[in-house]
Order: C-alpha cells, then structure tokens, then sequence
C-alpha cells in the first residue's frame, strides 16, 4: 500500500514537473521572440538613422560644396605669383575687416594707371583686354559705365577701383606681357573685382552655377554674363568708389 502511495506520489511530481517545465518554455520562447523583436526594431530604427544621417550628411556635403564653388573657390587668396610680391600686394589684404590695408592696397595699383600711359601694341592689348574680349570689364556695382576704358581706352570709370584695375593690366601689359595673354590679364583683374565686390559675385556665382555655366573669372566678373544675379545679389563693397 505505501509503496503504491509512494509510486502514485512520484507520478503526480513527475507531472507538475513536466507541466512546469512546459509552461517555462512556453514563456522562454515568448521572452525571446519578444527579444527578436526589439533586436529587429532596433536594427530598423539603427537603419533609419544613418540613412537619414546619410541623407543629411549628402545633402550638407551638397550645400558646402556649393558654397565652395560660390565662395572658397571664387574669392582669391594669398600673394598673387609673378607680380604680387613685385608690388607687395596680397589678395589677403583686400577685406571688409581692414578697410585701411585695402585701401592702401588699391591705391598702389591705381598710382600704376596714374602714372603709366600706353601707345602701340601695348594700346591695343589693353583695349582688348578690358573692352572687347568678354565685352570688357566693368565696374558696374559702382557705376553703370559700360566698361572701365571707352572704346580708345581712355578711363570711362573714376572710382578707385576702376582706377586699381585698369593699373594692374598695364602692369601685366607693360612689365609681364609675354607672360599672360589678354585674356588672362583680363581673368587677373577679374580676381581683384571678387575682392572690392564679394557679395555681389558670389551671389553671382551662384546664379551661375544653377543655371549650369561654368564658374571662371571670366564668366563671373566680364560684361558676358552682366546683370545675370539682378534681383539676388547684395553686399557692401570693399574699398572706396
């Protein structure tokens, strides 16, 4: 009889036990889908993220590199080779944070317009360079004369930068003239426009860009595309007019 009991009692606890660990499984294999779960959530949310982190990273990459072509890559820096150390002038020197050094800047170029006048083929170089080719280079933030020289390249413009302008191309004609070609005269003194009219031509350069022409000196800063940025560009000047 007791060993009945006994046998009847250890069948009952070989039942719960089985029951309990049918129930513990039951729950562990709840606990680790719940687990999958969250581990799928978060790898979908991880996912989102850096896309997102991408996106963003893409579309900033995007807008700096705008801002480079518009600004880093337009305004010129450093002592400008060949004659920049000859006159003791730097791109650096021509910012709205030192109106004095620019100033004192312009006005070592323009004493070179003052005091140099062309004939002959140097004339003709100059004419070209800064009336014809590119339809010629005004100062058009400051004036409204059609080109910085008429057409027999007189002065058309008397503010001093028109005056800095027309003095480093003679420089370039007269002391460097078997070292540029008119048209890179024409882009040198480009680099120079960029510095007295910053805001203006990058906002310029900008509208350039958008509408897929190539940014240059030549394009942002001759008569060829004049008037393009009407209505976008703004900005102070850099240097008296």
């Amino acid at each position: 009889m007791k060993k009945k009991l006994k046998e009847k009692h250890f069948e009952i606890i070989t039942i719960v036990t089985i029951m309990l660990l049918l129930v513990l499984t039951a729950v562990n294999a709840v606990q680790i889908d719940d687990m999958k779960t969250s581990v799928d959530e978060l790898k979908t949310i991880k996912i989102k993220t850096v896309t997102a982190t991408t996106t963003t990273e893409v579309a900033s990459s995007g807008t700096d590199s705008a801002e480079s072509t518009s600004v880093a890559s337009v305004i010129p820096v450093g002592v400008p080779s060949i004659y920049g150390a000859e006159l003791g002038i730097s791109f650096d020197d021509v910012s709205a944070s030192n109106p004095q050094k620019a100033d004192e800047t312009i006005g070592v170029m323009a004493q070179i317009d003052v005091n140099t006048a062309l004939t002959g083929a140097d004339l003709e170089r100059y004419i070209n360079a800064l009336y014809v080719i590119e339809n010629g280079m005004s100062c058009e933030y400051c004036c409204g004369a059609r080109s910085i020289i008429f057409e027999n390249g007189e002065a058309a413009c008397g503010c001093a930068h028109s005056y800095a302008m027309r003095g480093l191309a003679k420089y370039l004609i007269t002391e460097h003239g078997d070292e540029y070609t008119d048209s890179e005269i024409l882009e040198e003194v480009g680099k120079w426009k960029v510095l007295f009219f910053p805001g203006q031509l990058t906002a310029k350069a900008g509208i350039l860009a958008e509408q897929g022409i190539e940014v240059n000196y030549l394009t942002l800063t001759s008569n060829q595309y004049r008037g393009i940025e009407q209505g976008s560009s703004s900005g102070a000047m850099v240097g008296g007019c």
